[in-house]
């Protein structure tokens, strides 16, 4: 039987909720299989979720891993590309740490690119309604520290790894900020995890940014 590792966040810098957090527990409590799910949220902390991240992967030696975290102002759910070396960040994490010009991994490589079909990924959850666009920047916070570690965990395996980002969930936006309800956050994870077992290869589209 094939594993799914799919995590969120818990809230973080003051707010009540953490969309991410939310609709992975909800995936959970509908999951139906045939695969097995392992849903996890995570700290906002470089150094307690990378740690947790790595007995999570050597504990359930998942074929897939889905991170998933919130990036408050987009308007889309956006499955990221790359994941680069480096923590810089601009408020504190949930531990008091604000590590800067710092990297991930002492010794890692500068960057890595998903291994999740991140355009198929994207195409599939737009045809549902959803939007959705890849994204190229996951930051320097604590969802690219995420990214970049499961990437380096699973960079001699088969493992498909990578991180999706999602808006804020109706009710719980700041005001004026773009949001969707967590149902459809839900939906375009448990998509997410679907092309990520299913699709072969990606996408061969245009996927890029003009700036």
């Amino acid at each position: 039987m094939r594993t799914v590792l799919l995590t969120g966040f818990e809230p973080f810098a003051g707010d009540a909720a953490n969309p991410s957090g939310d609709a992975v527990r909800l995936v959970q409590d509908r999951w139906t299989g045939p695969e097995r799910l392992v849903v996890e949220v995570l700290p906002v902390a470089f150094e307690a979720t990378t740690a947790r991240l790595a007995e999570l992967l050597a504990a359930h030696r998942p074929d897939v891993v889905i991170a998933t975290g919130l990036a408050g102002g987009r308007d889309a759910v956006t499955p990221e590309r790359v994941a680069i070396n480096l923590a810089d960040a601009r408020i504190p994490d949930n531990a008091g740490h604000r590590p800067q010009d710092a990297p991930v991994i002492a010794g890692g490589p500068a960057a890595y690119f998903a291994t999740l079909p991140v355009k198929a990924i994207s195409a599939a959850v737009a045809t549902s309604g959803i939007p959705s666009t890849v994204s190229h920047t996951a930051g320097t916070f604590v969802c690219n520290a995420t990214m970049y570690a499961a990437l380096h965990a699973t960079s001699q395996s088969s493992v498909r790894a990578g991180f999706v980002h999602v808006p804020w969930a109706d009710g719980a936006a700041p005001v004026g900020s773009p949001s969707l309800p967590i149902e459809r956050i839900a939906d375009a994870l448990e998509i997410a995890v679907r092309v990520s077992l299913d699709a072969e290869s990606d996408l061969a589209v245009a996927g890029g940014a003009v700036s």
